[in-house]
């Protein structure tokens, strides 16, 4: 079966088309977490399937390292929509794609009949602490709130993007160990689907600075689900304002994301291919799967 590898912004992912495959659910996990081993596997933050969808032009499927399905990926969006457009699945500039998350709308910028930027309509943020989920009064916000979790208080900021996000400030990113209160946070009882844990700077008034522990993947070089999810917190808190232009530097690179005053989340950034190569099957049979799977 023919495999694409791409990354937004360094967040890297497989892709397998199966608008002409098929591969069967229940092994999905354990093939995710088999292609995504660096030394065994390809080596990848996960998979992503291209399907075909009822509701939509088409659906994407996003499983993490660990194996978990994801229910948004702002980078795979990206990386979907110029697969799908440059190997001309679809003309139209503009064109929907169904996630666990809901339907976004994607827009192509192409550069010499390859597309060079991908806009994506991420949609409403979910701001309601039942609606990200967490734990606590289901119709209330949670921005800037403190937690005792584990040894230590954290004052978190929570939106959902299609999937959850904690994001604390600090005064520089990288002064956070966030592979330390990564994991912890993201386990976090409080949050019973678990959560992406975002470090956020405010540079100045139109750019951030963010770094990101995503559950299920761990530090990753972006996140655009993440990059969103820091404005609209940082929108919040105060420290910059809506419907502005914001340019988010991740260690991957830059994404500009406008929370606009229809109350969607615009997030533009750049998609590239990798490689292109072949998985052999046979590695990944029914009885290896299940043995990697401890079946």
């Amino acid at each position: 079966m023919l495999f694409t590898k791409m990354h937004g912004l360094g967040n890297n992912y497989i892709l397998i088309n199966l608008l002409e495959n098929t591969l069967e659910d229940e092994y999905l996990p354990t093939l995710a977490r088999n292609l995504s081993d660096v030394r065994f596997g390809i080596g990848s933050d996960g998979l992503i399937l291209i399907c075909d969808s009822k509701v939509a032009d088409f659906r994407m499927r996003i499983f993490n390292a660990d194996g978990s399905e994801g229910k948004n990926c702002g980078n795979g969006l990206r990386c979907v929509a110029k697969y799908l457009y440059d190997h001309q699945f679809i003309v139209s500039e503009s064109f929907t794609i169904e996630t666990l998350g809901g339907i976004v709308e994607v827009h192509i910028s192409e550069k010499k009949k390859e597309v060079e930027f991908v806009t994506v309509d991420m949609g409403e943020p979910k701001l309601l602490k039942g609606m990200i989920p967490m734990k606590g009064e289901p119709m209330t916000m949670t921005i800037n709130e403190p937690f005792t979790i584990g040894e230590n208080l954290y004052h978190l900021t929570c939106v959902s993007m299609g999937n959850p996000h904690a994001i604390i400030f600090a005064d520089n990113v990288h002064d956070v160990p966030l592979e330390k209160i990564g994991p912890i946070i993201e386990h976090a009882e409080i949050f019973p689907e678990r959560v992406n844990v975002g470090i956020v700077t405010v540079k100045n008034s139109k750019e951030l600075d963010y770094r990101v522990w995503e559950r299920g993947s761990g530090i990753t070089m972006a996140c655009g689900t993440g990059a969103c999810a820091a404005v609209v917190a940082a929108t919040l808190n105060k420290k910059i304002e809506k419907n502005q232009l914001i340019t988010v530097h991740l260690p991957g690179g830059d994404l500009e994301i406008r929370w606009d005053e229809n109350n969607h989340i615009w997030m533009k950034g750049r998609a590239e291919y990798i490689c292109h190569g072949e998985i052999k099957l046979e590695h990944f049979t029914k009885e290896k799967m299940l043995k990697a799977a401890g079946q």
